[in-house]
C-alpha cells in the first residue's frame, strides 16, 4: 500500500506543480474547477447518492455553479467559506448530536458546495496575486508538511485519541507533530525571505491556525465517510482513495488562508 501511494503521489506532484507554475489564471480557473469537479462527484456519494446519474448531474452543476461565480467578487465566496468552516467546527465538537443537522441527503448535498466552492475561489484568488504561484506552494507545504508530521508522530508516539468517533486512527500527538512541521516549514520560509521577527511570529500564528484548520477538514470529511459507511471517497487515485480524500485539507485551508492575505494586504 505505502509503495502504491509513494508512486501516486510521484506522479500527481509534477502534474499539480505544472498546474499551479504554468498555466495562466484562466487555464489554471478551468483546471482546479475539473479537480473540483471529480470532487463533487465524489461527495455526492459521500451524501447518500450512489446513483451515477445523479453523481454526475452533481459534479456537473458545480462546474456551473463555478462557471457562474467567476465573474462575482471573491470576498463573496471567501467569506462564506470562512463562515461554513466556523460552523463545521461546531458540526464536528457536536459529533454525533450534529447528525440531526444534516441527515438529510440534500442537505448533504448542499453542505459540498459550502466545502467546495469557497476553495475552488480561494485558489483563483490566490492565484491572481504577485505572488501567487508562491503563495499557493506555501499553502500547499503546510498542508503536506501538517500531513507528513501528523503521520510519523501519530504513528510513534500517539496515545490520546483526538476524535475517536469519528477518525480512532488521528491522535493529539499527530496534531502536535503537524503543528511543529509547519512551524518549521514556516521558519525556514521566513529566513530565507528574509522577514523580520515580528513578521516571523506573525507567520507562525497563521501556519499554526492553518494546521489546525487542515485537521479539521480531514476530520470532517472522515464523519461525513463514517454516515455513508466508506472507507475513501472512490479509488481514482490507487493507494490514496479519491480526490476528496486528497483534498479534504485543502478544501477548508484554502479559503481560511485566502482570508488572511486580504487581511493582510488590506493592513
Amino acid at each position: 500500500m505505502l509503495k502504491q501511494r509513494v508512486i501516486t503521489a510521484l506522479m500527481l506532484l509534477p502534474v499539480v506543480l505544472c498546474g499551479v507554475f504554468l498555466l495562466p489564471l484562466s487555464l489554471f480557473s478551468t483546471f482546479i474547477a475539473v479537480v473540483i469537479a471529480l470532487a463533487a462527484w465524489e461527495w455526492a456519494n459521500l451524501s447518500g447518492f450512489s446513483n451515477q446519474l445523479v453523481r454526475v448531474g452533481y459534479g456537473l452543476l458545480i462546474a456551473g455553479l463555478i462557471y457562474f461565480l467567476s465573474s462575482v467578487p471573491p470576498g463573496f465566496l471567501l467569506g462564506t467559506g470562512f463562515a461554513w468552516w466556523f460552523m463545521a467546527l461546531m458540526l464536528v465538537i457536536s459529533y454525533p448530536a450534529s447528525k440531526l443537522v444534516w441527515e438529510n441527503r440534500v442537505i448533504r448535498l448542499l453542505m459540498g458546495w459550502l466545502v467546495l466552492l469557497p476553495a475552488w475561489g480561494g485558489l483563483v484568488y490566490l492565484k491572481s496575486q504577485p505572488q501567487g504561484n508562491w503563495l499557493i506552494l506555501y499553502v500547499f507545504l503546510l498542508v503536506w508538511g501538517a500531513d507528513l508530521g501528523a503521520y510519523f508522530s501519530g504513528r510513534m508516539f500517539g496515545q490520546r485519541k483526538l476524535a475517536p468517533v469519528i477518525s480512532p486512527g488521528k491522535s493529539w500527538e499527530g496534531v502536535f507533530g503537524g503543528l511543529l512541521m509547519t512551524t518549521l516549514i514556516t521558519l525556514l520560509v521566513s529566513w530565507y525571505q528574509h522577514l523580520s521577527l515580528f513578521e516571523c511570529i506573525g507567520w507562525v500564528v497563521v501556519a499554526l491556525v492553518v494546521t489546525m484548520v487542515s485537521v479539521l477538514g480531514d476530520i470532517l470529511e472522515s464523519m461525513f465517510k463514517r454516515e455513508a459507511g466508506l472507507k475513501d471517497s472512490s479509488q481514482l487515485l490507487p493507494g490514496h482513495g479519491g480526490v476528496m480524500d486528497r483534498i479534504d485539507s485543502l478544501t477548508a485551508v484554502i479559503p481560511i488562508f485566502a482570508v488572511f492575505w486580504i487581511l493582510k494586504m488590506a493592513a
